[in-house]
């Protein structure tokens, strides 16, 4: 009993058991993994100013409400076009000896997951005017605004980049907002995180429990239809906003859109699987191919289309299905040929 009554060797054992304990549990799985996993072949490595934005993506809290992690159930594709693998965190390193924020899974989504928000969302008026005051492009936001990343000027210097701010959310300043340098960084970091295609031939994991779309029912003798208008919130409306009205000098109005109205569907299919930045010189950021990234269906396609082609007071023509399948088709041999 001498043993317990030492506390020299009570405390020398509780702290090699200790030790031990963390060489099997952690660092020996650390390193077996380190070993047996590469990051897939098409990866890119962070830019400088993407790193710097990781730093400022941590300092800022931003961990706190969102992940980086896509799981494997239907309800995430979402977030991604494939669930994540151990692949997608492996060339990620330390920050340094002290600081390991290698991956940033995260633990909850009080805000959306943002693995592949690159590609979903890569438009930088888009990420500025969301990071100055998120409720600017969505009004339900619960997610802090970042005003001390931006500053107002009267004259802003060449090279500088102006944000287009509603003029109510300018609290009376005189002058344009003009993004700091650490705001610039930390949407180069948001841009950069992108689902990396698996190479050619290898099996992509599927979602798994799926969930059946939404549909409203169809008049007499009608298939039913797939609810445009969630499909429009979940895909479009943090641009073009839940009136179809856009955000003046940032993007586009459908409300009364000679696209959205025209009663040749092709550019807008066009548009929604190749993006658009056609508008550029009015000031309009470029359009991302929504259709391409999240992964749309015709069908979800054609739903989306007739809800803003009969939505804000637009009457046009609505599209079929079918008419979808084919421009998709066709949309996708002129892109080759570009």
């Amino acid at each position: 009993m001498d043993f317990f009554d030492n506390h020299k060797k009570l405390f020398w054992t509780a702290f090699l058991f200790f030790v031990v304990l963390t060489m099997l549990v952690a660092i020996f799985p650390a390193l077996n993994n380190q070993r047996n996993y590469e990051p897939l072949p098409n990866a890119e490595p962070l830019s400088e100013d993407a790193i710097a934005g990781k730093a400022v993506f941590v300092a800022n809290g931003c961990v706190a409400c969102h992940t980086q992690q896509v799981r494997n159930v239907d309800m995430d594709k979402t977030w991604g076009e494939r669930p994540s693998i151990a692949a997608d965190y492996a060339g990620i390193h330390r920050t340094d000896f002290w600081r390991n924020t290698a991956t940033l899974m995260g633990t909850e989504r009080t805000g959306p997951d943002l693995t592949n928000i690159g590609n979903r969302q890569p438009s930088l008026d888009w990420n500025l005017v969301h990071l100055y005051n998120p409720r600017i492009v969505v009004k339900e936001s619960v997610m802090p605004a970042y005003p001390w990343m931006f500053e107002v000027k009267k004259h802003p210097a060449e090279g500088d980049v102006v944000v287009n701010i509603p003029e109510e959310y300018l609290d009376g300043s005189a002058g344009k907002v003009v993004a700091k340098k650490e705001a610039l960084q930390l949407v180069a970091y948001l841009q950069s995180l992108k689902q990396t295609k698996l190479p050619d031939g290898s099996p992509v994991p599927e979602f798994l429990y799926k969930r059946a779309p939404k549909a409203q029912p169809g008049a007499a003798g009608e298939e039913e239809q797939l609810d445009g208008a969630s499909l429009y919130t979940a895909n479009c409306q943090s641009c073009h906003q839940a009136n179809g009205e856009g955000l003046k000098g940032a993007f586009p109005p459908l409300k009364g859109s000679k696209i959205v109205l025209d009663d040749n569907p092709e550019l807008m299919v066009d548009i929604i699987m190749n993006g658009y930045s056609g508008r550029i010189q009015e000031g309009f950021g470029p359009m991302p191919a929504i259709g391409t990234t999240n992964n749309l269906k015709p069908e979800e396609i054609a739903a989306i289309m007739n809800h803003e082609k009969t939505s804000w007071g637009n009457n046009a023509r609505k599209v079929t299905v079918d008419e979808i399948k084919k421009l998709i088709e066709t949309v996708k041999v002129k892109s080759a040929q570009k």
